[in-house]
């Protein structure tokens, strides 16, 4: 393996444990933000400063194209430059903000929590936790739509929040982490199918789908091998079978991966109908088992992610391992 390569690898290592053990700290978010937020920043000024309702739909294409191109240069050379300077373990260090294991298991188990201890069916904690990871109306959900959208987000963030950037982080080193966050936050941000951005937000949600492909369906496998080695070969032949024909059904074309991938392990149905600003989209379900879903299914689904985790950082450490015995030749500095 070529010494890049590997130093790439390890460095993902090192953010995945960094990040898995500490997480963000929020006496550092509060003093000067997150990494993310200047990302976002940056995207919101120019969506606010070109994207005119007074352009033609082809200008805002073009612009809101050029736009994604001046922000990829100016963060991925950024990142260049700091990768040339920094050593290994410190883009370790800085990569691991870019990671969302810890806050997506946070969030999970607060609504977890928020379930254990509502009063009197009182919902309403466990609505307002779900709500700070989805974008559905969840004033009204009942118990088992609240574990529908938990289970379902917990599987998509689990592609999009850690096994894409840290994919692009193995492959291409700090540039490929910090630019697919980049991208990743210009989709959430712009990459929307409303009024204002539907045309200069297009290059944003192109480039997040091209950017998602492999990951999207490297967490469906890695659900499926997590499956298998803590369930059972049925469970993760039921997997793989389920994310190999309900894939596809999905709006998105790569968050339909690890959502019905989760599906097959529970032996669950997810997606089905739901509500967005006041509007019903009809999704079609993932899956082929039981629609009424609760709490203890939100726990089953976070254990099988927490194992699915470890079972990456177990991977990594053997490529490691493997790469380092096969180049002799020391290759930190």
């Amino acid at each position: 393996m070529d010494k890049p390569l590997i130093m790439h690898l390890v460095t993902a290592l090192l953010a995945l444990l960094i990040e898995r053990a500490f997480g963000y700290p929020r006496a550092l978010q509060r003093a000067v933000g997150h990494p993310v937020e200047w990302m976002g920043a940056m995207i919101a000024w120019a969506d606010a400063r070109f994207n005119r309702s007074t352009l033609p739909p082809a200008a805002r294409v073009v612009l809101g194209a050029l736009v994604m191109l001046a922000l990829v240069v100016f963060w991925g050379g950024l990142a260049w430059l700091i990768g040339r300077w920094l050593p290994w373990w410190a883009q370790g260090v800085l990569a691991s903000t870019l990671l969302a294991q810890r806050s997506l298991t946070e969030h999970v188990r607060a609504i977890i929590d928020a379930l254990d201890a509502r009063a009197s069916g009182d919902l309403s904690p466990a609505r307002r936790a779900l709500s700070m990871i989805v974008g559905r109306d969840t004033a009204r959900f009942d118990e088992s739509e609240i574990a529908h959208a938990t289970v379902e987000s917990l599987a998509e963030n689990a592609s999009d929040g850690i096994i894409a950037p840290l994919f692009w982080l193995a492959v291409l080193g700090l540039p490929g982490i910090v630019v697919y966050k980049l991208v990743n936050t210009a989709d959430s941000m712009i990459g929307h199918l409303d009024d204002r951005h539907a045309h200069f937000g297009k290059a944003a949600a192109r480039l997040d789908d091209a950017l998602n492909i492999i990951p999207a369906r490297l967490t469906s496998l890695l659900y499926a091998l997590a499956a298998t080695l803590f369930k059972g070969v049925k469970a993760g032949r039921r997997t793989l079978a389920t994310s190999w024909r309900d894939a596809r059904k999905h709006v998105s074309p790569n968050a339909g991966w690890p959502e019905s991938a989760m599906a097959g392990a529970l032996d669950i149905r997810l997606g089905g109908p739901r509500s967005y600003a006041g509007r019903v989209v009809d999704f079609p379900w993932l899956g082929d088992g039981r629609k009424d879903l609760s709490r203890a299914d939100i726990e089953a689904a976070l254990v099988l992610h927490e194992r699915m985790l470890w079972l990456v950082a177990a991977i990594m450490a053997l490529m490691v391992l493997l790469a380092l015995a096969a180049d002799t030749p020391a290759i930190f500095h």
